[in-house]
């Protein structure tokens, strides 16, 4: 695809590397087909093909972008399944990456956009804010019927039972196995997911420990600054990623080294792994960043290389196994969760239209609740149609998004493997036998 971008905007190196992104399109539309908006919406400007069209157009006149160009760059999720499919390599999660820091940087947004986007920003990576606007939430939401839009998506996210009671991994220090220690790695214990969900850290500690791995919480680390990516909010993303880099890389010099940063919420693990690009103009940061990019893994990619223990009961449920698009398409890692589940001893079923985002892409499900809930009702609908008996997933924002009407416990991979291997039953399995 040919653009004329002029070369007064070509200095800025993300916009450079852009033009060169786009020329590699070749506008086949093989995309179209695995795209979630375009299979909800069919309309060219919400597919890939047409996003990269608006956003060369957008560069090519330069200034404001209009508020059509806005409204479709808005709806795409960031699944990545464009970019996973796509045969000429178009790099798209770097293009619509930088085509929302420019719009941030140029276009003004409606007062209440702004209201909403600031809220989110401010509660999602603070634990403690995030909890009390979840209390707050409870009280309100009795009333969500009386609202629609991003309030009432914000409602009807609020969990139905209590919240639970803070886990056992919510401090930093070291968590040390019992065993011969084979291996040390940090946690990235995540901020949305230690609040919702706390006993997916628990249970990823007790499975690395039982597995010959100490386990460090490092001191200053916290959000991994996709709340305010996703929403191409560069300057409130970068405080959060310069403090984890420094954080985690104190304990890799540490005299006890890292042999990994493990990361059990996908969408935490995708942006971790993009910090190198994120900081690859900056020359304080650039080769730190780096660093830090190389060491992170996924829980399930982790397991892989050090080895599962025999189980330790006889599992063999039904398990479906649900890969969130920040795991399938973003880190590309699609065999291992499951050859973990199978060698644990569950049955591992595919989900239809497993490609398919679920609707709720970090803040997506709130921000664009519409197209959101079309997508969830698919999800639902082929997951419902293996008939297992749990479903499992690497993502805690997936989990929130489908558990509550996936009509069968509704699990973190984790968990799984960690009752397998001789730890606990996973909370919603209990309270499903209860």
């Amino acid at each position: 695809m040919l653009s004329h971008i002029p070369q007064k905007l070509l200095e800025n190196p993300d916009i450079a590397l852009s033009g060169d992104i786009i020329g590699n399109c070749v506008h086949c539309g093989i995309c179209l087909s695995h795209c979630p908006t375009y299979t909800v919406i069919h309309n060219e400007n919400d597919s890939p093909r047409g996003r990269i069209f608006l956003i060369r157009d957008m560069y090519e006149k330069g200034g404001a972008p209009d508020a059509k160009t806005v409204e479709h760059l808005d709806r795409c999720l960031t699944c990545l399944a464009c970019e996973a499919i796509c045969p000429s390599g178009v790099e798209y999660s770097k293009l619509i990456g930088h085509a929302r820091e420019y719009v941030e940087a140029n276009y003004t947004r409606s007062h209440w956009q702004r209201a909403v986007r600031s809220t989110l920003e401010m509660l999602l990576p603070r634990p403690e804010l995030f909890r009390l606007s979840l209390y707050a939430g409870k009280l309100g939401r009795p009333f969500r019927s009386l609202f629609s839009g991003t309030i009432r998506a914000m409602l009807d996210m609020v969990p139905k039972n209590p919240l639970p009671a803070k886990g056992n991994i919510n401090k930093p220090g070291l968590y040390a196995t019992k065993e011969t220690r084979k291996k040390r790695v940090a946690l990235l214990t995540g901020c949305v997911q230690n609040t919702l969900d706390p006993a997916i850290n628990d249970a990823t500690v007790r499975l690395l420990n039982r597995h010959g791995v100490d386990v460090v919480v490092a001191r200053g680390a916290g959000c991994c600054g996709a709340p305010a990516e996703h929403m191409g909010d560069e300057d409130k993303a970068l405080p959060y990623v310069k403090a984890n880099i420094d954080a985690w890389l104190r304990e890799a010099d540490s005299p006890e080294g890292l042999d990994a940063i493990v990361i059990n919420a996908s969408g935490c693990g995708t942006s971790v792994k993009a910090y190198g690009h994120a900081l690859r103009n900056d020359p304080a940061w650039a080769t730190k960043a780096a660093r830090v990019s190389a060491l992170a893994k996924d829980i399930t990619e982790f397991m892989t290389t050090i080895g599962l223990n025999k189980p330790a009961i006889e599992t063999g449920q039904r398990v479906v196994y649900h890969s969130a698009c920040s795991m399938q398409h973003g880190q590309r890692i699609t065999v291992q969760p499951k050859a973990l589940l199978e060698e644990a001893g569950f049955e591992v079923l595919d989900v239809p239209e497993g490609y398919l985002c679920c609707g709720s892409a970090g803040t997506y499900n709130l921000l664009q609740p519409e197209i959101a809930n079309e997508l969830k009702a698919r999800k639902l609908k082929n997951l419902k149609s293996v008939h297992a008996q749990i479903a499992a997933s690497g993502n805690i924002g997936c989990i929130t998004q489908l558990a509550d009407e996936a009509g069968i416990p509704f699990v973190h991979t984790a968990e799984l493997l960690d009752w397998a291997t001789g730890g606990p039953l996973p909370p919603a399995m209990t309270e499903r036998a209860h």
